[in-house]
C-alpha cells in the first residue's frame, strides 16, 4: 500500500509545461528551423553549381578526347531555331560521345543504352549520321571502330519536336535538374539539356557548351567560354 501511495505521490510532484511554455518552446523551434534554412540554401546553391561544373568539365575532356581520335569536335545540330526547338538544347551530343553502332535500321550505342532510326537522325539534328560510329570488333582491318568516351553522365530520353515529326531522342542533360520544378527547358520535369553549338560563337575557333540552372527564381549560366557563373544572363 504505502507503495502505491509512493508511486502516486511522484507523479503529481511533476510540473507540466504550461500553454505559455510550449508556446515558447515552439517559437523557438520555428527561429532555429528558419535560421538552418537561411544557412542551408546558399550551401545547397552551390553544390547544384558545383555538380553541374563537373559534369560540363567531363564532357569538355570527352571532346577533346573526340576531337583528338576525328580531328574535329562533333557537329552541331544544323536545324534552324523555330518556336517549339532550339538546335542548341536537342543536339546530337550523346550519340556523338557514346560512339554508335548501326542495327536493325536504328543507331544504337556502343554501351546499348539508347538507339534512334536511321531515317530520323536528319529529321532531328539535319545531319546524315554519325561519325563516331561504326562497327565493334570487326574483322576487317578498314572498319571504324566506334569509342565511348563518356562515361557516368546523366541521359534522358524526350520527344523532340522536328518539322511537325515526333522523334524519340536521348540527350546529356545535367543530373541536379532545374533545379527550379518550375523551370522545363523541354517541356519535362527534371530535364536540363547540356546545350551544345559547333562551330562556336562565343568560341569561334571551338565549340559553345553550356547549361543553365534556375535556382530559386535566379538564372545561373555554366559554360565553357567563362569560369565565373553568369547571374541573369540570357541564353546565348
Amino acid at each position: 500500500m504505502k507503495k502505491i501511495e509512493n508511486r502516486k505521490s511522484k507523479i503529481e510532484n511533476v510540473r507540466a509545461f504550461t500553454l505559455i511554455e510550449l508556446l515558447v518552446v515552439i517559437s523557438i523551434i520555428g527561429v532555429l528551423e528558419g535560421f538552418t534554412l537561411v544557412v542551408l540554401k546558399p550551401m545547397k546553391a552551390a553544390q547544384y553549381k558545383k555538380v553541374a561544373r563537373a559534369e560540363l568539365e567531363h564532357l569538355e575532356t570527352a571532346l577533346e578526347n573526340y576531337k583528338a581520335k576525328y580531328g574535329a569536335y562533333p557537329p552541331g545540330n544544323t536545324l534552324l531555331a523555330t518556336s517549339s526547338y532550339q538546335p542548341a538544347q536537342l543536339n546530337q551530343l550523346y550519340y556523338e560521345l557514346a560512339g554508335t553502332t548501326i542495327s536493325g535500321g536504328n543507331f544504337v550505342t556502343v554501351d546499348g543504352s539508347a538507339q534512334i532510326l536511321t531515317n530520323a537522325v536528319k529529321i532531328a539534328y539535319g545531319v546524315g549520321g554519325f561519325v563516331n560510329s561504326g562497327q565493334v570488333n570487326s574483322s576487317d582491318p578498314d572498319a571504324k571502330t566506334p569509342q565511348n568516351f563518356i562515361s557516368g553522365l546523366s541521359s534522358k530520353e524526350v520527344m523532340s519536336y522536328v518539322t511537325n515529326n515526333t522523334i524519340a531522342t536521348t540527350i546529356l542533360v545535367t543530373s541536379v535538374g532545374g533545379p527550379d520544378t518550375a523551370y522545363q527547358p523541354l517541356n519535362a520535369s527534371g530535364i536540363n539539356p547540356f546545350r551544345y553549338r559547333y562551330p562556336g560563337v562565343n568560341n569561334p575557333g571551338g565549340y559553345d557548351l553550356w547549361v543553365q540552372l534556375v535556382i530559386s527564381g535566379q538564372t545561373n549560366l555554366i559554360c565553357n567560354w567563362s569560369r565565373q557563373v553568369q547571374i541573369n544572363s540570357p541564353l546565348p
